[in-house]
């Protein structure tokens, strides 16, 4: 688990990718809304969808914005977590002095006495890994009369199925917001203002590489994008075409 403040922008993509754009999609503007509203209701979130398809990077980018108005933290998972863990975690993101206690009694009443001071935002990224001891101490936490706490969950299919295996905590979900792959139309709307190599692509050629590679995801269009920027580079060529996207899916692990 990592925890901590939210990373800076220029962690947003997931391959280094010089000259990528935060495109406003839908799904972004909904989630902005989402975030605002459940953050104001001092509430539960729940953004959840396949992996690859801008949850974190939406949720990142709309948090930034009410930044430091807002105290955001955030726990990124990485493994399956114990409760204990998670308390740990909790102590290093809200940097809290001192050692943390010893004993899970004393714990809960420095984290409680901790939450109760100001509002905050408790982002836990990659959540499909939490169990249901870590949902429910989570739920401890923010139905806790004195904390000021809203909790957005951000994870992967898993994680709605996670969520709505525990009553308790499924039934304080103020809103629930599912990412899906961009449909074509979204994709020629999208991709052009992404990156500048689409700027003045072929539309078919968007629609080839989306339906050949990319298949919507915006990380798969990440990927993409970085290759065919290199491929630029080496060829002279200032177009992206098909025989550029040829062999940029060269270099893609499965066959397309």
């Amino acid at each position: 688990m990592t925890g901590g403040h939210l990373p800076p922008p220029s962690t947003d993509q997931y391959v280094a990718l010089p000259d990528a754009r935060l495109v406003t999609t839908q799904a972004l503007l909904t989630a902005r809304e989402n975030l605002t509203d459940t953050i104001d209701a001092r509430a539960m979130m729940c953004v959840h969808g396949g992996a690859g398809f801008g949850k974190t990077m939406a949720v990142t980018s709309c948090l930034r914005q009410l930044e430091p108005d807002e105290d955001i933290r955030r726990i990124t998972f990485h493994a399956r977590a114990t409760t204990r863990a998670v308390r740990h975690e909790l102590h290093t993101a809200l940097e809290l002095p001192g050692q943390p206690p010893r004993y899970a009694s004393q714990f809960d009443h420095l984290l409680k006495n901790a939450l109760a001071t100001h509002p905050r935002t408790l982002v836990l990224d990659e959540a499909q890994w939490l169990q249901s001891d870590q949902l429910e101490y989570v739920r401890y936490l923010w139905d806790d009369p004195y904390t000021q706490l809203a909790v957005i969950f951000v994870g992967g299919e898993g994680c709605h199925q996670a969520l709505t295996k525990e009553p308790m905590l499924s039934s304080r979900i103020f809103i629930w917001q599912r990412f899906t792959r961009l449909t074509r139309d979204e994709v020629l709307q999208t991709i052009p203002l992404y990156h500048p190599i689409w700027a003045d692509a072929d539309p078919d050629d968007i629609t080839y590489a989306d339906s050949r590679a990319a298949h919507g995801s915006f990380r798969n269009w990440a990927r993409l994008t970085a290759l065919t920027r290199t491929a630029l580079k080496r060829t002279g060529r200032t177009r992206v075409d098909q025989e550029v996207l040829r062999w940029v899916f060269s270099k893609l692990a499965s066959p397309h």
